[in-house]
């Protein structure tokens, strides 16, 4: 449901009367239902929409009388903003994104460019492809429509050639679109790498689980006393005793 669009030429919204900023003296009353009631004051049309603890929204202030509508005005501003939200988080912004490319890229590096450009149509945006010409590659401006055939080549099943390529100022640009009926391949989760079989888990476990054997230091040799014997005496010693 439309409320309150400006009649000026344009089509600005306008701020939409509700309850006691109604100004018209009669209204056209319509009940929550959308059944109409008839035509009344609007104190009356007011008073109703108070009994009914609803709000009283003017719809189509150009009409004579102008029409009224009893509603929740809150609820339908709440309402209203959700849609809103929903239809934003389907639409699809269409960029366009720019590739820059030299006469000279060699093949794995214009395989990288490629790739890259696929990326971009999978998402949904438009691709430039520009070739940048310096110094003496503009006297030469054939080797940049090679590279340029050689990427809608890669791209025939891909890509459909929305601009063919012309020549602006120092670079020779294209614009490519998504192919109808193209659908980008799913992408697909790592696999994870292979880990060592059970039996050597098992062994790691087991050796994790070794006590750890504290070493005792070395005591060296046994320094405790020894009590030396007397020697016997000899025969003239005891001749002597």
């Amino acid at each position: 449901m439309s409320i309150n669009r400006d009649f000026r030429g344009d089509n600005r919204p306008r701020e939409t009367r509700i309850n006691e900023r109604v100004r018209a003296r009669e209204v056209r009353l319509i009940d929550e239902d959308g059944k109409p009631i008839g035509v009344m004051s609007s104190a009356q049309a007011l008073a109703l929409a108070r009994e009914r603890d609803l709000d009283l929204v003017e719809v189509s202030p150009m009409s004579v009388p102008p029409v009224c509508k009893l509603m929740d005005w809150g609820r339908f501003k709440y309402e209203q903003a959700k849609k809103e939200n929903e239809a934003r988080k389907h639409q699809k912004t269409i960029e366009l994104k720019e590739i820059r490319i030299r006469p000279r890229t060699d093949d794995h590096d214009l395989g990288v460019k490629v790739r890259k450009i696929e990326e971009f149509l999978a998402e949904g945006d438009k691709v430039k492809v520009s070739v940048i010409f310096r110094g003496r590659e503009n006297a030469h401006p054939e080797l940049g429509r090679i590279v340029l055939d050689k990427v809608i080549s890669e791209l025939k099943s891909v890509a459909t050639l929305e601009r063919p390529p012309i020549m602006e100022g120092r670079m020779i640009t294209m614009i490519m679109s998504r192919a109808p009926g193209w659908e980008p391949p799913a992408k697909t989760a790592p696999q994870a790498r292979d880990r060592k079989d059970g039996t050597d888990r098992n062994a790691a476990l087991e050796e994790s689980e070794i006590p750890e054997t504290r070493l005792q230091p070395d005591s060296g040799p046994d320094t405790s006393e020894v009590t030396a014997e007397p020697d016997a005496p000899t025969s003239a010693q005891a001749e002597t005793l």
